[in-house]
């Protein structure tokens, strides 16, 4: 088994759609990195992470816009493709099994000022078989 751990910030605002009965939230988490090149010349990388997270607790949901921080844990799938200029490409989803915003992101009430992991509640995908899965604990729920 192979388990996905991301926290980033949220590209969009989320959409909760209704398929054969059952509610999936998508939405996409971005991380970004600054680094030097081989020359020193300073270069930025983004990493996309289209997520869907199938649950019946879409409460979360209003919570999930743009720049919100995040922090989700699930199994990836990779699709490769030829995209619009005949170029092979990719995409990297995850299927959601746990979710925990983080802070409040650019612009949230809980913005600068939140340096760890905020009381909102997290939120867990139940599973049909045991899983390792487990919410991340709120700082105050932390032994140090």
């Amino acid at each position: 088994m192979i388990k996905l751990q991301i926290v980033g910030n949220l590209g969009k605002d989320c959409i909760v759609k209704e398929v054969n009965g059952k509610n999936v939230i998508n939405f996409s988490v971005v991380h970004s990195e600054k680094f030097k090149d081989n020359q020193g010349n300073p270069k930025e990388r983004a990493t996309w992470v289209e997520c869907a997270y199938w649950t019946d607790k879409t409460g979360v949901a209003p919570y999930l816009t743009r720049g919100k921080t995040v922090y989700a844990e699930g199994y990836p799938e990779a699709d490769a493709y030829m995209n619009k200029d005949n170029q092979p490409t990719g995409t990297l989803r995850m299927r959601v099994m746990s979710l925990q915003l983080v802070s409040g992101g650019a612009g949230g009430e809980n913005s600068a000022q939140n340096t760890g992991a905020s009381s909102a509640p997290s939120y867990s995908q139940p599973s049909s078989t045991s899983s390792p899965i487990a919410s991340v604990p709120a700082a105050d729920d932390l032994p140090f």
